[in-house]
């Protein structure tokens, strides 16, 4: 096993107006090395499908403890949802992010929940760009509801979707390991952004370093709330 499920008990839930947690050292620490070795090389930014053939051994067998039931449930239970298991699972991984990642929002309405587990050996002190910060106003990257999460190996972030689950980071380029769990509201809702994601690799392998160019001057307050 690679999770560290019982670490969920231990996680922060702080305060907000939506049900959030943050647990750390969630992955065994000697796992490190495989799942950097076995990490997807996109040659994109953002989030893309989790596809086998993409990954290796380490990081498949993580998804598979990632989108088990039992994992699920204990997930949907810390943030008042019964049998999180029972919606169906979208998994998606990042390498790298450009600058005009991480503006406001909520996630769109087709989402029950959401969990991101990062994988980064270190980060650095000073970095602030690229550390998820939960939001109280949907116009202020710095309303942070709780401290910003630096996006180190082993830690774990989780929170129910509402009209006012406002997420966000400051803009960061460069790499930045995470896989990202969201538990849909149907199966037509996972096939449609399983397209859609499939569809935004193609241009981004087909514009390479374009896909730099646009949104790397974004306000850092930039939102998209839709």
């Amino acid at each position: 096993m690679l999770l560290r499920s019982a670490q969920l008990d231990a996680a922060a839930v702080p305060t907000a107006p939506f049900p959030l947690l943050i647990a750390h050292d969630v992955l065994q620490p000697d796992a490190l090395p495989a799942l950097t070795s076995d990490f997807p090389r996109y040659r994109g930014a953002g989030f893309f499908p989790h596809e086998t053939g993409d990954c290796g051994a380490s990081v498949n067998a993580l998804v598979d403890e990632l989108t088990a039931p039992a994992f699920a449930d204990a997930l949907g239970a810390q943030l008042g949802i019964d049998r999180l298991s029972r919606y169906p699972a979208l998994v998606t991984l990042c390498r790298s992010l450009d600058r005009r990642h991480g503006s406001i929002h909520t996630d769109s309405q087709s989402k029950v929940a959401s969990a991101l587990l990062y994988l980064n050996a270190d980060w650095p002190r000073d970095e602030h760009g690229g550390c998820l910060r939960f939001l109280a106003d949907p116009k202020d990257i710095e309303s942070a509801l709780a401290p910003e999460i630096t996006p180190v190996f082993g830690t774990l972030t989780a929170f129910r979707r509402t009209d006012n689950s406002f997420h966000g980071h400051l803009p960061f380029e460069g790499e930045r390991h995470v896989i990202q769990v969201a538990w849909l509201v149907d199966e037509a809702a996972r096939d449609r952004k399983t397209r859609r994601g499939r569809t935004s690799r193609f241009v981004k392998w087909v514009a390479g370093r374009a896909d730099r160019w646009f949104g790397k001057n974004r306000d850092k307050n930039a939102a998209h709330l839709d």
